[in-house]
């Protein structure tokens, strides 16, 4: 019984999961703002690959 108290009362496995949940926020916003972007970045370098042919 003592040993399943103290499973219960370990938060060691939250930790690490609330990490893993602020890594996956971070990573879904920085796709985001490279799919925003990546259009723009790929018309510039179109521009400047044309201009030096």
């Amino acid at each position: 019984m003592k040993s399943v108290q103290e499973f219960l009362a370990d938060e060691s496995g939250a930790t690490a999961i609330e990490y893993c949940l602020i890594a996956c926020g971070i990573a879904f916003a920085i796709i985001t703002a490279v799919q925003g972007i990546g259009p723009q970045l790929n018309a510039k370098f179109s521009s400047i690959n044309s201009s030096l042919k």
